[in-house]
């Protein structure tokens, strides 16, 4: 995503959008020299967002993440100075949100910018489009991100997608995934999520060496595949390599966000407990 996903080198260089990027921290460093943040998709824990989503903000800040990606705002629709408020009260960031792609479309882009303008939301993932593996229609959906994130840039924001499993179908001699990425721009964010790309037999860490740069925010779900034995769904105790994974986004990825997404819950613990279990063997890991 350039400028948002640049190389560690050309940011560095790169003084006219230093002042751009200075009002979204964490900024990209120098490989091995920081630690990149860690979010929630509040996804995670959508049960405890949907009974009390002020309480949860609060637990999630107490566990020591650094930020959140949304998926709802719950009681906090059209109000984002309340919530950027209540972020900064509870020391978090809205490291990126998930919207459905109707909110890119020109009647109600201003507003989407405006909204996460205010609450501090660099990137704007969509989730899932069926479009995507339209082979009718996915040259559209492309050019829209493409057009979206040329709109977004000057933001200092970006626009981006992420997979599940059915992304990688086989489209000749490559995938939908693959397709998507040559038709879009460095601009558009690839989000990852290393949970499905395991499940889908791909190669992480090469799947971010194949896309310098355009890994700023991603994924992170514990994932057990193929009923594995002796794996939980937990970091570090699932069936994902993440050591490589890890080391690839430090290195190749441009990632500002590590965003963690427990989706399964093992051993009976309730969503949080499984959250907080992956979340301190992710922060020792990296």
């Amino acid at each position: 995503m350039k400028p948002l996903l640049l190389t560690r080198r050309h940011f560095v260089k790169s003084t006219a959008l230093t002042a751009v990027a200075a009002t979204f921290q964490p900024l990209l460093a120098a490989t091995n020299s920081r630690a990149i943040p860690i979010s929630l998709q509040l996804y995670s824990v959508r049960g405890d967002c949907a009974k009390d989503f002020d309480g949860t903000l609060d637990a999630i800040a107490k566990l020591g993440f650094a930020g959140v990606e949304f998926a709802g705002y719950h009681s906090y629709n059209g109000k984002p100075k309340e919530l950027r408020a209540r972020l900064d009260n509870l020391g978090l960031k809205a490291a990126a949100t998930h919207i459905g792609t109707a909110n890119f479309r020109a009647d109600k882009l201003q507003q989407t910018i405006e909204f996460h303008q205010e609450i501090g939301c660099r990137y704007l993932i969509v989730p899932m489009e069926g479009d995507f593996t339209k082979p009718d229609k996915s040259k559209a959906l492309a050019d829209l991100f493409n057009e979206v994130a040329a709109k977004l840039k000057p933001l200092g924001m970006a626009c981006g997608y992420h997979n599940h499993k059915q992304e990688f179908e086989k489209v000749g001699d490559s995938n939908h995934w693959e397709i998507f990425a040559e038709r879009t721009t460095k601009d558009v964010v690839l989000q990852v999520d290393f949970g499905w790309t395991t499940a889908a037999k791909q190669d992480g860490p090469d799947l971010v060496k194949r896309h310098p740069g355009r890994m700023g925010v991603v994924h992170l779900k514990p994932t057990v595949v193929d009923k594995e034995v002796g794996k939980k769904a937990i970091f570090g105790q699932d069936s994902v390599d993440w050591p490589s994974i890890l080391k690839a986004l430090q290195e190749f990825g441009g990632t500002q966000w590590l965003t963690l997404e427990q989706e399964a819950y093992p051993d009976g613990k309730t969503p949080m407990e499984c959250t907080a279990l992956s979340f301190e063997a992710l922060r020792k890991a990296v």
